[in-house]
């Protein structure tokens, strides 16, 4: 069997993307295919497995990490996939709904960030878990942290310079807490660089430290906003290792978080499936948008 791929990111947050709109996925065991696609030295190499999916009529995603295990809610990835079902489906309108794990998200097309760069916007509800400046002595005796849901469970602190040592350490401590986090939680350690900007670097259960986790920009805007760090209804500039998005925290009836961001494809190929196993093929790079890329993070001045 094969499967066809398009290799692409959010924010440098890399994925390997499939239609299963096109093809029966049935039988296809999709960890296992996850933990194939995504292993850098010997396969396509990515941060997770994204599936378009239809069900009754709507689009949606599911999102599996490196590992194999699926996520509720990819914030970067749900972009990616907006971009493809757009593509393959003319009577999409510039703001529509999909679904990932129980929950529906709005989606729309957004102004672009730079040059030609695909850019859409995903509407997240948001909910604190627990009280605000916690300290868990358990992670770090110094650190206070806000619990925010977005689909997904983070926990965020804001610190002076971060410290990617220290942040691993941190993911890798936090996998015992069972008790504290019964389904893992993600880990973002935020500075504030300037008005109503932050950078974000974030420990992704399943994953590890990735260069961008939407939902964890998502969770760190959110956070910041409710520190009084960042102003709710400004856009706020959430810059990262892999790039930068705009979010919008809302806080009306309840909180609300816009993300806004670049779905960039890299390559695309194809993936057979047979009794040996996985292997690929690529068959085509898609350069124009790599240099679009890379000239918007010259111009941002991320790397």
């Amino acid at each position: 069997m094969k499967l066809d791929y398009i290799k692409c990111h959010g924010s440098g947050n890399e994925f390997v993307m499939i239609d299963s709109t096109r093809v029966d996925l049935q039988g296809i065991d999709l960890a296992e295919l996850s933990r194939f696609a995504c292993n850098r030295a010997e396969a396509i190499g990515a941060d997770g497995v994204l599936v378009l999916c239809l069900k009754e009529g709507v689009y949606g995603m599911r999102m599996f990490n490196p590992d194999g295990s699926e996520a509720e809610m990819c914030g970067n990835g749900i972009r990616c996939v907006a971009r493809l079902a757009t593509e393959i489906d003319g009577t999409l309108a510039d703001e529509f709904d999909m679904w990932s794990g129980k929950s529906i998200y709005h989606i729309s097309r957004r102004e672009i960030l730079h040059a030609d760069i695909p850019t859409f916007g995903v509407t997240l509800a948001v909910r604190e878990v627990g009280e605000p400046n916690r300290v868990i002595p358990q992670l770090d005796p110094q650190l206070q942290w806000r619990g925010i849901d977005v689909g997904n469970p983070h926990i965020v602190a804001r610190v002076e310079e971060i410290d990617y040592d220290h942040l691993q350490s941190l993911g890798e401590r936090v996998v015992s807490l069972k008790e504290l986090f019964p389904q893992g939680v993600n880990i973002s350690l935020v500075k504030v660089v300037g008005k109503n900007c932050i950078f974000v670097a974030t420990y992704e259960r399943g994953a590890g430290i990735t260069p961008s986790c939407g939902t964890a920009m998502t969770a760190s805007s959110t956070a910041m906003s409710l520190n009084g760090d960042c102003d709710f209804e400004e856009p706020i500039k959430v810059c990262n290792r892999g790039g930068m998005v705009r979010c919008i925290c809302h806080n009306g009836e309840g909180l609300t978080t816009q993300l806004i961001g670049n779905a960039t494809y890299m390559s695309e190929g194809e993936i057979t499936i047979s009794e040996e196993g996985f292997s690929f093929t690529t068959k085509r790079e898609f350069d124009e948008e790599a240099t679009q890329y890379s000239n918007f993070l010259k111009e941002i001045e991320v790397l």
